[in-house]
């Protein structure tokens, strides 16, 4: 969550993780008994502000490129998902801040 702290939608000042777009990374089982050089595959499940977005390929190709880059990983899917919808609701604090919501 640290390294997609990194990505932007290039519309909104914030963040994709203070947003609410992520809504989970898993790190994918390896199969049979990990070697301590084993490089994981990430799985990341997201949503963007609206169905639509013009900048969803680039925002999903930022995410993939920024996990790679992470030590011990192998490769990356981003899956982007509309349910739940997002909702100002998702924002953190800092985003609210940010954004002069609250």
């Amino acid at each position: 969550m640290t390294a997609l702290k990194d990505c932007y939608d290039p519309e909104i000042p914030v963040n994709i993780v203070d947003l609410g777009l992520i809504y989970g990374v898993t790190i994918k089982p390896e199969a049979g008994e990990a070697q301590p050089d084993t490089r994981q595959d990430i799985e990341v499940e997201m949503t963007l502000t609206a169905p639509g977005c013009p900048a969803h390929t680039q925002i999903s190709q930022q995410v993939k490129d920024r996990i790679e880059q992470l030590p011990g990983v192998n490769s990356a899917t981003v899956n982007v998902v509309w349910t739940p919808a997002w909702t100002p609701e998702r924002l953190s604090q800092a985003a609210r801040q940010k954004l002069g919501i609250e």
